[in-house]
């Protein structure tokens, strides 16, 4: 039995929420963490999947895989065509995450440095 592209596409919407939920406990903990001074090995791992998604990301043109697979099953032009989250959200998606991670790293150096 093959599945519809309808099917593929909530599918893969479904996956790349997940993924991101995973990835906005992630921030809040290195957040969390960077905030009370608890920088532990959590933090070091986290920064490294930041960094394995970076590289990701500029592999695929800054374009989520997940993104290009869903691209597949739709031809809508709405900036979470590909993703269960608000409209704005996803336009903004990477700059307030970067924006976040910046401010997160600044915070780890100067805890790291004092």
């Amino acid at each position: 039995m093959l599945m519809s592209d309808n099917v593929k596409l909530i599918l893969t919407k479904t996956i790349h929420t997940l993924i991101w939920i995973f990835f906005n406990v992630v921030i809040f903990y290195l957040l969390y963490a960077v905030l009370v001074n608890k920088i532990d090995k959590w933090v070091w791992i986290g920064l490294s999947l930041f960094l394995l998604e970076g590289i990701i990301l500029i592999i695929f043109k800054n374009y989520c895989p997940l993104t290009l697979i869903a691209r597949k099953y739709s031809d809508s032009d709405k900036d979470n065509f590909d993703i269960y989250i608000p409209e704005w959200l996803a336009r903004y998606n990477k700059q307030i995450y970067s924006g976040l991670l910046i401010v997160i790293i600044i915070i780890l150096i100067f805890r790291l440095i004092l």
